[in-house]
């Protein structure tokens, strides 16, 4: 009995998914001091524009590597955008999701598995991104911040439910039950302030996040396929 009242109320966070929300966090921080005027001195306070210029995925960019068939030094913005945010509220959210779905499938993922499909899902939803970018009759917005990349998580997350459903011989459509609320919360945001274009790469996030989810879970693809041919 004592020992249990001595257990910690908290359960805590694999090390792994505290390595994805830290430098976000961390980057907050620094913003946080710059624009008090403890961090870097009178120019502090565009430090947070000025990482945005630094790490943001710029769809023009890589649209110009394809064009002369040769990858340079940008290319590292296919990594960096999710860690810089717009904004502390902006940060907040991204890092509370994943926190939480980090959290929610570190039990099924190991953490190379789980660091690949953060990085994975963010990185391709940004080429596909790019691609749609060039038959899109304006200019599309540039990334920035990790939104992509958790709805790689969600697509992850999804993947569980409808595996485990049909194993249970559950209805799987009810595995996309938050993803269908994101996209009505999407939605009704659109509606109310105008929506942008970096909800494309969010959503194609997602895809990509359950598609690797076959391949990077353990026994993930043998299993999937035993189930899809399930009547």
């Amino acid at each position: 009995m004592r020992h249990e009242m001595n257990q910690s109320p908290i359960n805590p966070l694999p090390l792994v998914v505290w390595a994805l929300a830290l430098p976000m966090i961390a980057a907050e921080l620094v913003f946080g001091l710059a624009s008090a005027g403890l961090l870097g001195g009178s120019g502090g306070i565009g430090m947070r524009n000025s990482a945005i210029q630094q790490t943001a995925f710029i769809p023009e960019l890589f649209q110009r590597m394809w064009a002369v068939g040769a990858v340079d030094g940008n290319v590292y913005r296919l990594f960096s955008y999710p860690f810089v945010h717009v904004s502390p509220v902006h940060a907040l959210f991204v890092t509370v999701f994943t926190l939480a779905l980090g959290n929610m499938i570190a039990a099924q993922f190991r953490p190379s598995a789980l660091i690949a499909l953060f990085f994975g899902s963010g990185a391709v939803a940004a080429l596909i991104y790019t691609g749609f970018s060039m038959a899109w009759p304006g200019r599309v917005e540039p990334l920035i911040g990790g939104y992509p990349a958790v709805y790689g998580l969600v697509g992850a997350f999804t993947f569980l439910i409808w595996t485990r459903l049909a194993e249970t011989g559950g209805n799987r459509l009810r595995a996309f039950s938050l993803i269908g609320m994101l996209l009505l919360f999407q939605l009704v945001f659109g509606v109310l302030f105008g929506a942008g274009t970096s909800w494309i790469a969010e959503i194609t996030g997602f895809f990509v996040g359950f598609a690797l989810s076959f391949l990077l879970i353990h026994g993930g693809l043998a299993r999937a396929m035993a189930l899809i041919r399930q009547r």
